[in-house]
């Protein structure tokens, strides 16, 4: 090819189709349970969480609830990935075995938005939400309005074993993670006869640059285990996440929607949503009752900065 201003604009353009591709047809299940918020500055505030809207009989005046100041803030982090192609490579019409190379990267785009949510929600015992509380903790402070008191709610399962299971209500408008987004990842190349690196290497260079992070929702929506994966501990999940009541005392309606699990746990989570037969032959009662997800993402060592970019 020869390296004209008009073939590296349809290469570009060639490139940058291939990233799309990629990005846009990697699997994105993590989007169920994270909500995707969009930023527009460095540091985003999130004042509201701590607070489920409810509705109650118009008599008289309004009821004004202020908004609860449980919330923390989230700071965008940056990201990106690089690679070069050597100028003699497109000159002499090599650039082909590039394309799939481009989509690749689109794919670890989209595959690195899902390590940040679920890295985080592997975090979520060691990690504070909004309520200054570990995201799955036991004692999750809930005030009553009978006389003030205040009643405490549990979403850990318990265990010590090395990984986790998960259960969430994917069917909130507020979820269990929020994914926010400052800038959608964007491909960008250098590839002008004039730029520096393009001068002193005879390399062009292509990337990805991203700035988004990810935090913590309503620890109501979700509850975590290091327990055992079976009838007797997915039961109690099911039964602690539709137990947990609001500010007044109200109950939330929490139901769960998907069992997440590391790949280790596959054959558990299969044996308990997806075979309609117990081992023993009798009806599986939980049959059906969530939608399993296998991800590797959870797996031990899959974890996010310590900084990590939240602000309590």
């Amino acid at each position: 090819m020869e390296v004209t201003h008009g073939n590296l604009q349809t290469l570009e353009r060639t490139y940058s189709t291939a990233f799309r591709e990629g990005y846009d047809q990697a699997p994105r299940d993590h989007e169920s349970f994270a909500m995707t918020i969009p930023s527009g500055s460095l540091t985003q505030e999130y004042a509201w969480l701590g607070q489920f809207p409810s509705l109650n009989e118009w008599s008289g005046e309004r009821i004004i609830r202020g908004i609860n100041q449980q919330g923390f803030a989230i700071r965008n982090r940056l990201f990106e990935s690089t690679v070069g192609v050597q100028r003699t490579t497109i000159e002499d019409d090599q650039y082909g075995v590039y394309g799939p190379l481009m989509r690749e990267m689109g794919r670890a785009a989209s595959d690195h938005q899902a390590q940040m949510v679920y890295g985080l929600l592997a975090q979520g015992f060691t990690r504070k939400g909004y309520d200054g509380q570990y995201f799955f903790d036991t004692d999750h402070p809930v005030s009553s309005s009978a006389g003030g008191t205040t009643k405490l709610y549990s979403n850990d399962g318990g265990g010590n074993n090395a990984e986790a299971w998960f259960l969430v209500d994917a069917s909130r408008m507020v979820k269990p993670i929020i994914f926010q987004e400052r800038l959608r990842p964007e491909f960008t190349m250098l590839n002008q006869a004039d730029d520096e690196h393009v001068f002193m290497r005879d390399e062009y260079l292509y990337g990805i640059r991203e700035r988004s992070n990810v935090g913590f929702g309503f620890w109501q929506t979700a509850y975590g285990s290091k327990d055992e994966l079976n009838d007797t501990n997915y039961k109690t999940a099911r039964e602690a996440m539709r137990g947990v009541k609001g500010d007044e005392g109200r109950p939330l309606g929490i139901t769960p929607t998907h069992l997440i699990v590391p790949p280790t746990m596959e054959e558990k989570g299969r044996e308990l949503l997806v075979s309609e037969r117990s081992a023993d032959g009798s009806t599986n009662v939980w049959f059906d009752t969530a939608t399993l997800v296998v991800t590797p993402w959870l797996s031990a060592g899959t974890t996010l900065d310590e900084g990590g970019g939240l602000e309590s």
